[in-house]
């Protein structure tokens, strides 16, 4: 759980934007996004399946350049 406490002195815009970006760090919004619909299992592992394949033929491409 992302906390920021307002420091003497401190405007609350900065503290906002270290709050942003400890919450940013710690992939909350990531993690957020991941649990805000159910997929089943078999849903999950195509499209782990897909990214696999994905970085694989971009891994191919690059290698193909050199």
């Amino acid at each position: 759980m992302a906390e920021v406490v307002l420091q003497d002195g401190e405007s609350l815009e900065s503290a906002l934007r270290r709050f942003k970006r400890k919450v940013q760090q710690e992939d909350i919004i990531k993690d957020v996004k991941k649990h805000a619909f159910y997929m089943k299992p078999g849903e999950k592992k195509r499209i782990k399946q897909a990214l696999a394949r994905k970085r694989l033929r971009k891994k191919m491409y690059y290698q193909s350049l050199h």
